[in-house]
């Protein structure tokens, strides 16, 4: 089975009443965290109301944390195309890509939140056409083109990129939820997807059906689709034992789902909980195998929950952990340190040589030990000096027994005597 490759998707989705800046710099820390821990990939999102998520500028973030990672590869996920000026966008990811040395990842959308659709006065209806209309667009710039194109919302004219990417071919994927628009946008242009829905149940069911929609597009506009590109989103958070993961992350769970997702957007279905226990019950359900949005848990419980999505979809490239605030800043490092030090070197089976290698001396350690001292006194008592030190060794070894048997504090049942 090919590797799966691990990495975050940040929204963000802080709560209300922190310093903006200091946030900022706690998502920077996070980016370097990861960096440090060997994770793949580090997505970002745009938005620009709710309070909440609060990144307008994933491109301008990344530009950041380029230059304080090494090694993980840099995401927009994603940059919000009917927002923009599709020439402007094909610029910005050049430059990333150059500042980050080849590490940017462009990922698309048409829009996540209505509140910002309402302030730019985009109908809601044109968002997915206009998505993939300046895809199509940007693709051409990116791979070098010169071209003139006219649409009903931009123009570019006679226009070519000055400075192509610094990648000869740059990751490139559309957010997917429960329709099946990002999908089907995948397969059109040959794409990455990256499956946002997947941290709700809606999104968990409906993920098996999704991949096909991309390779009936694909197949229609004579493209290839690869599901080692596809990104798969899971919510986790993830302690030494059930109990303490989910002690440190229930009240905030309860926080992000009344505060934000009912009270503040309104998803659909979403209904306000008062007691967190039920609210834990209905996300979390309890572990892996309750089948929940969510694996509050252990990290087997994450390690059976990946497996399974594994199996139930037909297998996906990257599962990318939702970054949130449910637990405190300690806590949060520390579930993403559990995750590398153990999910993913067991997911992808890095660790069987090294358990295979144990068993191998513990079934033949007898013959093995056996061996290796006969070799050793072999060599001891050729030699007359040697086999002479030998003996005063064992003469010492001896006597420093006879006298622990005749002590009370070191026979069996003995101790230290009782002051009178």
């Amino acid at each position: 089975m090919a590797r799966i490759k691990f990495g975050t998707f940040l929204a963000p989705h802080h709560p209300l009443g922190e310093s903006p800046t200091l946030q900022f710099q706690r998502d920077l820390e996070l980016a370097t965290h990861l960096d440090k821990l060997g994770y793949d990939e580090f997505w970002v999102g745009e938005h620009h109301s709710t309070g909440w998520e609060m990144i307008a500028s994933p491109e301008m973030f990344l530009a950041s944390a380029a230059m304080v990672t090494h090694r993980i590869k840099l995401g927009t996920g994603v940059v919000s195309l009917p927002y923009h000026h599709p020439f402007n966008v094909a610029q910005r990811m050049v430059q990333l890509d150059h500042l980050s040395n080849g590490r940017a990842m462009f990922g698309t959308g048409p829009g996540a939140l209505p509140s910002d659709a309402r302030m730019l006065n985009i109908d809601p209806m044109t968002q997915r056409d206009r998505q993939d209309e300046a895809l199509g667009v940007i693709i051409r710039l990116l791979r070098g083109e010169r071209f003139t194109y006219e649409s009903d919302w931009f123009v570019v004219n006679d226009a070519g990129l000055q400075i192509l990417p610094h990648q000869e071919d740059m990751p490139m994927v559309t957010a997917s939820s429960i329709s099946p628009s990002g999908m089907t946008i995948a397969g059109k242009y040959g794409i990455g997807v990256l499956s946002i829905a997947s941290n709700s149940s809606e999104g968990i069911q409906a993920l098996p059906t999704q991949w096909q929609f991309a390779e009936d597009s694909a197949a229609k506009h004579g493209q290839t689709v690869d599901r080692a590109n596809w990104r798969v989103m899971m919510a986790w958070h993830i302690a030494e034992s059930r109990e303490q993961a989910k002690d440190q992350a229930i009240q905030g769970l309860q926080k992000w789902h009344n505060e934000y997702n009912v009270k503040v957007l309104g998803r659909p279905g979403a209904q306000w909980v008062d007691d967190a226990e039920e609210l834990y019950e209905q996300v979390a359900a309890g572990g892996a195998e309750g089948g929940g949005a969510a694996v509050i848990g252990t990290p087997d419980d994450l390690i059976e929950a990946i497996l399974e999505l594994q199996k139930t979809t037909g297998g996906f490239g990257v599962v990318l952990g939702f970054a949130h605030d449910w637990a405190n800043i300690e806590h949060t490092r520390k579930s993403w340190d559990l995750v590398a030090r153990y999910v993913m070197p067991a997911v992808n089976g890095t660790i069987r040589p090294q358990i295979a290698s144990a068993e191998y001396v513990a079934e033949r350690k007898a013959d093995l030990m056996a061996g290796a001292s006969a070799a050793v006194m072999s060599k001891i008592m050729g030699d007359e000096k040697a086999a002479a030190a030998m003996g005063v060794t064992m003469q010492q070894m001896q006597a420093r027994m006879a006298k622990q048997e005749n002590d009370p504090v070191f026979r069996p049942g003995g101790g230290l005597p009782t002051p009178s």
